[in-house]
């Protein structure tokens, strides 16, 4: 018989495997982000809303991924001169 893997553990119903990848992400929330871009709450729930800025709905509340913020910012930036 061979020997059992670390894969092969029962795991429990419905709680998958965490992704690596995934975990390394770093989340901000409406309030972080409304700082960082120097507008208001309502700005960023309007860009998420519209598809403008990715964001995972966490309970009742909206999480961004900090990445998603930096490419946003970097994409709409115009060198003026």
């Amino acid at each position: 018989m061979p020997a059992a893997r670390d894969d092969d553990e029962p795991k429990e119903p419905g709680v998958r495997p965490v992704d690596p990848v995934l975990s390394e992400v770093r989340f901000l929330t409406v309030a972080e982000v409304a700082t960082v871009m120097r507008v208001s709450k309502m700005t960023v729930y309007r860009m998420v809303h519209a598809g403008e800025l990715p964001a995972v709905r966490v309970g009742r509340s909206f999480r961004v991924p900090e990445q998603a913020v930096h490419d946003y910012l970097r994409a709409a930036f115009i060198e003026a001169g």
